[in-house]
């Protein structure tokens, strides 16, 4: 739900249109279905909303990660569209909210399978095999297992096999190949005929290799580059603004915020807006970050504390108290430019968003 901005309050501006129109760029790319993946609440940018633009486009295919997370989703949605969680459940925890689980291994198996059996109805379910990520899936043994005793799966209506890339983000990485035949291997060993779902925003761009019945991009639906070292062929979809409080002058040989961690050199103006690392700024870009004020770049100064943040305007006089500054999402100051400034990705830039921001969303 949009909220208006109170006064003081920070505002998280999402372009649902961008949103659309990255779905519909990477389901032309992966030329076949491509699902919606909303977890983190929606990347941090709000599931309810982007998953209900993304289905009014025709998106038919949600992944989230947790239960709460799909029960809060299917409230959203209402009826209709599939939702996948990643993480998986016990059978019958979903509270008839119509879920489907993700099998990460053979007690999944077993135990929904065996609900199956006692319901007297089959149960969907996504199979995931783990294919080079040793994180959640199947494992080599498993598979095998699976294989000698395929009526371990008697009783499960299989939706898609799913497995997950690696280093994806890394075309030439050897591990790609590898896990693309261990994957192909797999399925037709356990499961002939069962629709695949293989690529993440990143495999849409490996080749027609990759593809499959059903790719599941997350970060690329929200602007970040799945192409790193290249350009970002999606659009931008957040832009964060904190409102300036105060500007004041500060000569020179005077320290800026905690720490004393920034001294003027010579007079300098400082613009103190009202965000922080309460509001997902992080900490880490002391000293690194840039904001936007009136169309120029305006140096972050000192430390990033929890509630204010200063920034330089001395080569914006017009910097007033009231103004807007882009924290993230402007020119030089993307997820993915800050993420590279404070050495991390564009995932957590996103995802680390508070929930003290006014929510505006525009363009669907």
């Amino acid at each position: 739900m949009a909220t208006p901005a109170k006064p003081g309050q920070g505002v998280l501006r999402v372009d649902l249109g961008a949103i659309i129109a990255n779905w519909r760029d990477l389901r032309a790319r992966h030329g076949a279905e491509v699902a919606g993946v909303v977890k983190a609440d929606g990347y941090g940018l709000g599931a309810a909303e982007v998953g209900r633009a993304l289905a009014a486009a025709g998106c038919t295919t949600f992944f989230v990660a947790h239960l709460t997370e799909g029960l809060a989703l299917r409230a959203a949605l209402g009826p209709g569209p599939a939702i996948n969680v990643l993480n998986g459940f016990p059978p019958g925890s979903d509270e008839d909210a119509d879920l489907t689980p993700v099998l990460n291994h053979l007690g999944d198996v077993a135990a929904h399978a065996a609900a199956a059996r006692v319901a007297g109805r089959p149960r969907a379910a996504l199979l995931h095999l783990d294919t080079g990520m040793s994180r959640l899936g199947l494992d080599a043994w498993e598979q095998a297992r699976l294989a000698e005793a395929p009526d371990l799966l008697r009783g499960l209506e299989l939706r898609h096999v799913m497995t997950h890339l690696a280093c994806a983000d890394e075309p030439a990485h050897p591990l790609n190949e590898i896990q693309r035949a261990r994957f192909a291997a797999a399925c037709d060993r356990l499961a002939p005929g069962v629709p695949r779902s293989f690529a993440n925003s990143s495999g849409i761009f490996l080749g027609a290799a990759f593809r499959s019945d059903l790719a599941r991009p997350g970060c690329a639906l929200y602007g970040i580059n799945p192409t790193p070292g290249r350009p970002n062929p999606m659009r931008q979809v957040a832009r964060v603004e904190a409102e300036v409080l105060q500007v004041r002058d500060v000569p020179a040989g005077d320290t800026v915020g905690y720490g004393a961690s920034y001294t003027a050199r010579e007079p300098r103006r400082i613009a103190t807006v009202a965000a922080g690392y309460a509001d997902g700024y992080l900490r880490s870009l002391s000293g690194r970050g840039i904001g936007l004020l009136h169309g120029r770049a305006a140096p972050l100064l000192g430390r990033v504390s929890m509630d204010l943040t200063t920034f330089d305007v001395t080569d914006i006089p017009e910097a007033a108290p009231g103004d807007r500054l882009v924290l993230i999402g402007g020119p030089g100051n993307t997820a993915d430019e800050l993420a590279v400034l404070c050495g991390t990705i564009g995932y957590e830039i996103l995802t680390s968003l508070g929930s003290r921001y006014a929510r505006l969303y525009e363009g669907a």
